[in-house]
């Protein structure tokens, strides 16, 4: 874990200058991904997602099932399980967007994909032998072809993705993890923030920001609760640790 983030700190070293610059929106939102993730996991092979397919195997009752694992690994896990689901469903969006997106809309999701597949294979770098399968996943209630449907769903799945991570990182024990899990929630709140301007101007943190300032967390219980609409695989996480 530590090889990583030293590799994360060399490759974003260098775009110090490119940062510190005045940029438009887009490339604000795409040097935030690439510089909280690792520019090299994208250049790695995963730009386009187009050599993950999910699951091969197919869906049997009582057997399709994954534990989440405890400690560390398995609050990684946890995050990862999230990541693969973001990642699968942008995937989609991006495959068939719907019928009169903007080229701005388009341009701003093709990134927000990116991250998220960036974040996937992060986590999976990181866990090595102890990560969890490829989940499979079941979006039949989202309308793609609906510009509502999609960025409302889009808006659930950040908003969750963000709570998620904000009510299980003071549980994490290593540095380095948590380290990793802050730079990770920072850019979802940042797409998080984009759809939901996007679907409703200046609803950008109604309902999420509480008048302490500070964002909304969630406990993996109800999270999990939550995403299993999408996810068909059965998750137990009945070992996590507690903050």
């Amino acid at each position: 874990m530590k090889n990583l983030i030293q590799e994360e700190k060399e490759v974003t070293h260098g775009s110090e200058s490119t940062l510190n610059s005045v940029l438009p929106r887009r490339s604000f939102l795409q040097f935030a991904g690439a510089g909280a993730v690792g520019v090299a996991l994208m250049a790695a092979g995963c730009s386009k997602d187009k050599d993950y397919v999910g699951p091969t195997d197919p869906i049997v009752p009582g057997e399709n099932k994954v534990n989440l694992g405890s400690g560390d690994n398995g609050i990684l896990n946890y995050a990862l399980v999230l990541e693969q689901l973001e990642a699968a469903f942008y995937t989609k969006v991006v495959e068939s967007f719907w019928s009169g997106i903007s080229e701005k809309e388009r341009d701003f999701i093709t990134d927000i994909q990116l991250h998220e597949v960036a974040h996937r294979e992060l986590l999976i770098k990181l866990l090595g032998d102890n990560k969890i399968g490829n989940l499979a996943f079941d979006f039949s209630k989202i309308n793609f072809s609906d510009r509502n449907s999609v960025l409302s769903a889009a808006k659930d799945l950040e908003d969750i993705g963000v709570a998620a991570y904000n009510g299980i990182a003071p549980a994490l024990k290593s540095k380095d993890a948590l380290i990793t899990a802050a730079k990770i929630v920072s850019v979802e709140a940042r797409h998080a923030a984009y759809i939901r301007e996007t679907l409703k101007p200046n609803d950008f943190a109604a309902g999420v920001v509480g008048s302490n300032g500070q964002d909304r967390a969630l406990p993996p219980s109800a999270v999990l609760d939550f995403v299993k609409q999408y996810i068909t695989t059965e998750i137990s996480a009945s070992n996590l640790p507690t903050a």
